[in-house]
């Protein structure tokens, strides 16, 4: 871990933007920044199909809005561990690896 691990962890689950930022920025060999990183990518996917599901989905508007609560949820658990610097998975999707 280096001095800006915590700041890195916080800022990947900042949108996409904040994702990407923390991928340059990041030491590529800090475990913390990188198990935040793959949740926030995780996240980031759920809340960008819950989007579409909602803004195409017709009839199933609803489960976009179930898909965007639940980003909601885990984007609230992932910033509260990011900052106590926690590397506890999150429920559900801590254990889905999409970056390496």
């Amino acid at each position: 871990m280096n001095k800006n691990s915590q700041l890195y962890a916080i800022i990947s689950y900042l949108t996409w933007i904040g994702f990407l930022i923390a991928l340059v920025s990041r030491d590529k060999s800090d475990n913390l920044v990188w198990r935040h990183l793959n949740q926030a990518l995780v996240i980031n996917i759920i809340s960008s199909v819950g989007s579409f599901v909602v803004r195409f989905g017709g009839m199933f508007t609803l489960a976009g809005g179930l898909l965007n609560l639940a980003a909601f949820v885990f984007f609230i658990l992932g910033i509260i561990r990011a900052i106590q610097m926690s590397e506890e998975p999150l429920p559900i999707i801590g254990e889905i690896i999409l970056i390496n």
